[in-house]
């Protein structure tokens, strides 16, 4: 912990000097330690890739049912579910290499040279041959080449926020720090990566490559968890449950089939009571396999993608779509994504102001100016209030664009903006009145002074902490009037200056003082008169107070994590009603002194960490994940990307850097809390039309199996051949699944409770829905069976498949809804659906075409007679399916 220790010890344990290495020594360092980089990590080979697509225990089941008809000579059906099987492993594999860019990222971020003392001489050298006891020189634009213990510092202000998240440059200081303290504290230290903004100073190197903080976050992304999805999870145990099921069905299929056969004396070859038998098993298979449901659910998690690209919400990996709808907390960073990320004066203060009391919001305040010619207006005529505004901005450094670009310290900018939003033309006043001497602010002093000509005379108008100006003030200003600072005074501006604070304001005190000449020293800075203060905060955003209630009636928690003080994290939390009465708030270093147990009993009290570092929030993360709730993380920050790829769900923002990106889920484009929340409504609703989209594929599937099973039982000729089904599962029943996909929001959907982590894939009202609609669907085809029977098998099987194929095309209709009869949710409300069915009449009348009838095994006797009983037999099921809605309604769930 070098920030506790003074430099001389530290140049001693290094075995290094305030001059810097030797060239000869820096070579052996290099030798011994390696090089200032980050190391590389082991990425998985496509083939490794490819080959895992095939562990999914249903497609083992297709591929060796293809394998047996190729060797039995049925190259057509094999082929096609060979080319299905390989399909969906390529685009596995595509979606896998994608998510390896996240430690790239980090790695791209290394700086090619750095400045350093060698035999002592300043000298370039590459950031990778940057060795521990380097004296490395730091001036503004530079960025930092390894960890480091400042030791000179000349306003030095460095830019950290791709490590604490906070975007307000840190001041830099060589003082010893005598508490342990978190990152965003150590201000006299240096990182990795960050930027240097302003002034210079040196500093002794104590870390370098995976060692320093930012190698200490690469190895974090390296070792965090990617954790499956709630619906992936699901769908991976439900297909090795199918699998099981489906293999000993089919056994049972194949041995009733032979031994009836054998027995029955049906046939003399057994080779072909062998393969007439596995041919009724693997239409069997293929019946109840559903071959087109991975690539339905990714459609239908596109289409969501879709709608939350019109939310602002970017989704980078397709499952974080359905993951949003399972969300039970969200961990989400304060500056800029619950606040606006700008700091904006909300309030001020001047002597004349009588029983002030504290600000009730955070909303930006502007100056009424009683002639807003300021330019033709004295400055001694002027309000306190008014010279409050104007001090402000001549006092100061930043500018603002035409464009609205804003250059500059944010404290500044909200001083210029303050002027603006008080009706001033702040770029035509500071153009005329030329500055004629300054002196800077460095973080020794507190002050800031410059110097201006004004109505004739020299005026120094000065700005700097209360505490600094008040001790060098002697006059102040009340009611537009000057007189002598009292102790009155002082004890008043103390305790407005501790009220402010206690509301997380940073507030700075702004004067004035006429001089005599036209440059300025410190001693200027003295028995000067005190105008009043201004108190300016980042505010939050305008929506977030109604964002976080509506996830609160979602049932969804929401936690505050920032880089920021806890003062401050408090006060925004309670404006925008994130923090209530009994939650709890913790620092980071509170944090690290509370153990698991602890932190695992009290965690769903606590709704604010701050100055937390990258360790703290994969362990937050993960005890909320101990609980099985489903987290999203959001962040910016590259001290964020190890969290986002442990979190459920990692939201980064659009303003974020590209390491954030990479290991994130979904990108926020506006960086704005309230699309979290509407990306949550999209994710509830896309999951409700997955399930909707697998019930109606289960109950076909299901329909088909009972007509096979019935076959088997009554000794009737195989109802199917594996190509029928293959057409109905793959191409005619994906159509209408889709069209599903489309299903808009039902109405509550975000007044109901996360569905819990451990809910089964279907759940006993689906499971219902599904037997009801599959015994419907399966009674009808077994009816048309029979009819076509009458006349020949092949008929027979015609008659079966036509029916199956359009009471399952017709079975869209019910499948909108659990609970609501078509006629209530309006038959042409989802004119999607209607396409598909109108898509799926058109291509079975194709397959009915004389030179296609032989492939589906549809014979010249199915005539217009034969297809309008079948037609009417499934128009019945769609009609029974709605019906059985009112018998026993389904409860209104997710």
């Amino acid at each position: 912990m070098f920030y506790n220790k003074d430099i001389e010890s530290i140049i001693k344990e290094l075995n290094s000097s305030i001059t810097g290495l030797s060239s000869k020594e820096a070579s052996a360092r290099l030798q011994k330690y390696g090089e200032n980089k980050l190391k590389e990590g082991e990425s998985e080979s496509v083939l490794k890739l490819f080959l895992e697509s095939f562990k999914d225990p249903l497609v083992i089941i297709l591929l060796i049912a293809a394998i047996i008809q190729i060797i039995i000579g049925e190259a057509v059906e094999s082929g096609i579910i060979i080319a299905v099987v390989l399909l969906n492993a390529v685009i596995g594999v595509i979606q896998a290499k994608k998510a390896e860019s996240s430690l790239n990222a980090l790695k791209e971020m290394s700086v090619p040279h750095a400045k350093v003392y060698r035999n002592n001489e300043k000298t370039n050298v590459s950031s990778h041959e940057v060795v521990i006891g380097d004296i490395v020189s730091l001036e503004a634009g530079d960025i930092v080449p390894a960890d480091g213990r400042i030791f000179e510092s000349e306003s030095l202000k460095i830019n950290e926020g791709m490590l604490t998240g906070e975007s307000v440059p840190v001041e830099k200081n060589t003082d010893v720090i005598e508490n342990e303290v978190g990152i965003g504290d150590r201000v006299n230290m240096a990182f990795s990566s960050s930027m240097i903004v302003n002034g210079r100073g040196k500093m002794i190197v104590t870390a370098t490559g995976m060692d320093s903080e930012i190698g200490k976050i690469a190895n974090l992304m390296e070792n965090a968890d990617t954790n499956q999805t709630p619906l992936q999870q699901k769908i991976d145990e439900f297909g090795k449950k199918l699998g099981l099921y489906i293999l000993i069905l089919s056994a049972i299929i194949f041995a009733i089939e032979v031994y009836r056969d054998i027995h029955a004396g049906t046939s003399n070859n057994t080779k072909e009571i062998i393969i007439s038998a596995f041919m009724f098993a693997v239409a069997l298979a293929v019946a109840a396999i559903p071959e087109a449901l991975s690539s339905i659910v990714t459609i239908v998690l596109s289409i969501g993608t879709k709608i939350m690209s019109e939310k602002n919400a970017i989704v980078r990996r397709l499952p974080a779509v359905e993951t949003l709808g399972s969300t039970s907390v969200i961990c989400t960073d304060k500056t800029g994504t619950l606040t606006q990320n700008k700091m904006t004066v909300v309030d001020n203060y001047t002597l004349g102001d009588q029983n002030k009391k504290a600000t009730e919001d955070f909303e930006g305040i502007s100056i009424p100016f009683k002639n807003a010619d300021v330019m033709n207006t004295n400055f001694s005529d002027m309000t306190d209030k008014e010279k409050l505004v104007i001090i402000g901005m001549l006092c100061n450094d930043a500018t603002i664009a035409d464009d609205g670009t804003e250059v500059g310290d944010p404290t500044e900018v909200a001083l210029i903006d303050f002027g603006k939003s008080s009706g001033l033309d702040t770029k035509n006043i500071r153009n005329n009145l030329n500055r004629i001497s300054e002196l800077p602010f460095d973080s020794d002093r507190k002050l800031m002074s410059t110097l201006y000509k004004i109505d004739g005379e020299n005026v120094m108008m000065i700005k700097g902490a209360p505490d600094v100006v008040i001790q060098n003030t002697k006059y102040v200003m009340e009611n537009g009037k000057s007189r002598e600072l009292t102790n009155d005074d002082i004890k008043r501006l103390r305790n407005i200056n501790e009220m402010f604070s206690e509301l997380a304001l940073r507030v700075l005190a702004l004067g004035f003082k006429k001089v005599s000449k036209d440059s300025l020293d410190m001693d200027d800075e003295k028995d000067i008169t005190l105008v009043g203060f201004v108190a300016m905060i980042d505010p939050p955003r305008e929506s977030v107070v109604h964002a976080i209630k509506e996830a609160r009636e979602a049932g969804i928690k929401t936690v505050m994590i920032t880089g920021d003080h806890k003062i401050t994290a408090t006060a925004i939390a309670k404006d925008i009603g994130l923090y209530e009465d009994g939650d709890m708030a913790l620092s980071g270093v509170e944090l690290d002194n509370m153990n698991d147990e602890d932190l695992y009993k009290n965690i769903e009290k606590i709704s604010i960490y701050a100055r937390v570092s990258p360790e703290n929030k994969i362990r937050i993360v993960k005890t909320w994940q101990k609980k099985h709730h489903v987290t999203a993380m959001t962040g910016d920050g590259v001290n964020d990307a190890p969290a986002l790829k442990q979190a459920d769900i990692g939201i980064a923002m659009g303003s974020g850097t590209e390491v954030a990106k990479d290991a994130s889920a979904m990108v926020l484009v506006d960086d704005n809390f309230t699309s979290i929340v509407n990306a949550v409504e999209v994710g509830r609703t896309v999951y409700n039309n997955i399930k909707k989209s697998i019930a109606y594929l289960f109950a076909g599937n299901l329909g088909a199996i009972i007509a096979i099973i019935v076959a088997v039982i009554f000794n009737l000729p195989n109802p199917f051949t594996a190509l029928q089904l293959l057409f109905i599962n793959l191409v005619n029943d994906s159509l209408p699944a889709i069209a599903l996909g489309f299903e808009g929001t039902e109405e509550g959907t975000m007044k109901r409770k996360p569905r819990p982590k451990n809910e089964k894939l279907l759940t006993n009202e689906m499971m219902r829905e599904i037997l009801v609609r599959g015994i419907i669907i399966g009674a009808v085809t077994i009816i048309a069976q029979r009819i076509g029977l009458a006349k020949s098998v092949n008929l027979g099987v015609a008659m079966s498949f036509s029916t199956l194929i359009l009471s399952r095309t017709l079975q869209t209709l019910p499948a909108r809804s659990s609970h609501h009869t078509i006629f209530k949710l309006g038959v042409f409300s989802n004119k999607i659906v209607i396409g598909a069915i109108v898509v799926c009449l058109i291509m079975f009348n194709v397959i009915l075409l004389p030179s296609l009838r032989s492939i589906f095994t549809i014979p010249m006797t199915f005539g217009v007679k034969e297809l309008m009983t079948c037609l009417g037999l499934a128009v019945l099921a769609g009609i029974l399916m709605e019906i059985s809605k009112k018998i026993k309604p389904s409860k209104n769930e997710m």
